[in-house]
């Protein structure tokens, strides 16, 4: 009973935290995010990175955190148009770069270990994430709903393959990677995002009802893919969880796992659209 009552607490402090940040203000959103990036990112390069060198990890959170950072600072400022946008966004490659530039100077007996995955912690977390500024402000108009609708369409999907799979799940879905997911809680999570789909077109104008249809598509897709890739990775560092920050939920890149990866797919569609 203490356990969940653990779990309820961290969840409801967490879903404040998550809707103060997102709509209270343009700073506090973008500000959250950064946040959230950097706590990702920094549990990440503690599973993956030696702990007892503390640069190496600083530096790999460093160069995690330049995406989201150069999206943010561009799309706050109005007066750049998106020519300067383009170009900028070309720095980002030589950002990876760095990673092999610092091993130059250390003494590790396997630089490109280290490079592997500093420069998979940057493309892994650090761009996806940096996309969020790029969906929330849209010709020059702050969107947070459009922020908050994928994050619950997320939490929708994962909500409906819990209790769908939990009650009648026996089909399993890649249990080489994931032993307690099955087809059929992959199906109700697909239902019960569609449903919120259709919810959150009737509360957030900011997109119809296609287009909120349509994302609720993407989320269960690739956000389903995107959980599977988070336990591949734990599987493969032999670990449970990413973190414990939040009690009885585990660590950021855990309640984050899904999000991160269906960003770039979302944001092709919003984007190109």
């Amino acid at each position: 009973m203490q356990g969940f009552l653990k779990r309820v607490m961290t969840a409801i402090v967490f879903v404040i935290v998550m809707v103060g940040g997102v709509y209270l203000h343009p700073m506090t959103h973008i500000g959250l995010f950064i946040l959230i990036t950097g706590m990702c990112l920094w549990e990440y390069f503690n599973l993956t990175l030696d702990k007892t060198n503390i640069r190496r990890r600083l530096i790999g959170l460093l160069l995690g955190l330049l995406p989201i950072l150069a999206t943010s600072y561009l799309q706050l400022d109005n007066n750049l148009n998106n020519s300067f946008l383009y170009n900028c966004s070309l720095l980002f490659f030589p950002t990876v770069l760095l990673a092999f530039i610092y091993e130059l100077y250390t003494s590790s007996e396997k630089p490109f270990t280290n490079i592997g995955y500093l420069t998979l912690g940057i493309f892994y977390i650090g761009f996806p994430l940096a996309l969020i500024p790029l969906i929330a402000f849209s010709e020059d108009t702050f969107r947070p709903n459009v922020i908050f609708g994928i994050l619950l369409l997320t939490w929708a999907n994962d909500t409906g393959a819990y209790l769908v799979g939990s009650q009648i799940g026996k089909t399993k879905l890649f249990p080489r990677i994931s032993p307690k997911k099955t087809w059929e809680g992959s199906g109700g999570g697909v239902l019960v995002a569609f449903l919120a789909a259709y919810l959150l077109s009737l509360i957030f104008k900011d997109l119809i009802l296609k287009d909120w249809l349509i994302l609720a598509g993407i989320v269960s897709i690739f956000g389903s893919i995107g959980d599977l890739v988070e336990s591949m990775l734990k599987r493969s560092l032999n670990i449970k969880d990413s973190g414990n920050i939040l009690p009885g939920h585990g660590g950021m890149l855990d309640r984050f796992d899904a999000f991160i990866f269906l960003l770039p797919f979302v944001a092709a569609y919003l984007l190109w659209n």
